[in-house]
């Protein structure tokens, strides 16, 4: 199997992080991407090498539909530029970072007033606290919110834990979505969100694979909304192809964040046109892998790390 190191810069900060790196992985199926962030501990690793050796080693399951609906992604940036970015992707669906540090929530209620402003009366705005807020702030700030956006689609994971989301759940009118409750849980096809969220938040790589995304979208028994891990176009076909073997999608996906990404390792990345993504068989080549290889330190640091996690793959 082989095996090459990436280092792209992004177009925005964006989870705290301006440069992107990761792996790409060869196998007798095609190419996989192994990513995850380098706060990750080698056991969560695990997770993402899994669903690169997926990819590349035996493919995906049969899609059920030919195209991807997906939301365009706003990160913690001025009205200004936020208009742009939704005007730019086509999308009718946003997705607006909100939390991003202690005291934002002045700056987030006129980030979404602009993304309603660039969207129209018809689009639909989704935000994402991740997981910053205590129960009393997420209500209010929720409220608020709501109110700037003119009607919130649903607010992703507000809080830490599933009994605070149970909580904010009660108190608020605004659905609520699962993320990190689910992925980061012990095990996240025992975890129960059904009092806890209206919506599950699904990403392949922490998930371990494709296959086991599915059968997670079966425990929990809600609606799915497939998002990436902020990968290249590689491991994001990966997360299409969730996307389209999901029996039902009712929301538009996130899988627009190439957009953040100031260049990508294959020649044609995956952007939506007119807020759609096709489906693919298999993830592209990545043919400019070698010229957004990473520098020998930081390839030899990734090359150990993959060296360490194998170990902990079944």
């Amino acid at each position: 199997m082989r095996a090459f190191t990436y280092s792209i810069p992004m177009t925005t900060r964006f989870r705290g992080i301006t440069v992107r790196e990761g792996m790409l992985v060869e196998g007798p199926a095609g190419w996989g991407e192994f990513c995850p962030f380098p706060e990750y501990d080698d056991a969560e690793a695990a997770s993402w090498l899994a669903a690169a050796l997926e990819a590349a080693s035996v493919g995906w399951p049969a899609p059920v539909r030919v195209s991807i609906p997906v939301n365009c992604i706003v990160p913690a940036v001025d009205p200004l530029r936020a208009q742009e970015m939704v005007r730019d992707s086509g999308c009718t669906t946003a997705k607006v970072k909100v939390a991003d540090e202690p005291g934002s929530l002045p700056a987030d209620l006129d980030r979404v007033a602009a993304v309603r402003d660039a969207l129209g009366p018809g689009g639909a705005i989704r935000v994402d606290a991740n997981a910053r807020w205590d129960v009393d702030e997420a209500v209010a700030a929720i409220r608020a919110l709501d109110r700037a956006a003119g009607g919130l689609q649903y607010v992703e994971q507000p809080c830490v834990t599933v009994e605070e989301l149970v909580a904010v759940r009660t108190r608020v009118d605004v659905r609520i979505a699962a993320d990190e409750a689910i992925r980061r849980a012990d095990d996240p096809l025992a975890v129960d969100v059904t009092e806890a969220a209206d919506v599950a938040i699904l990403k392949v790589a922490p998930l371990g694979g494709v296959r086991r995304a599915l059968a997670v979208a079966e425990a929990c028994g809600l609606p799915c909304v497939v998002s990436s891990a902020l990968e290249t176009s590689v491991g994001l076909a990966a997360e299409i192809a969730l996307a389209a073997a999901l029996p039902e999608l009712e929301f538009a996906c996130g899988l627009g964040t190439v957009a953040l990404l100031r260049e990508d390792v294959v020649d044609a990345p995956l952007r939506p046109v007119d807020g759609m993504l096709p489906v693919l068989r298999r993830a592209p080549d990545p043919v400019r892998r070698c010229a957004l290889a990473a520098d020998g330190d930081r390839a030899a640091w990734w090359g150990a790390r993959l060296a360490r996690v194998s170990s902990l793959v079944p």
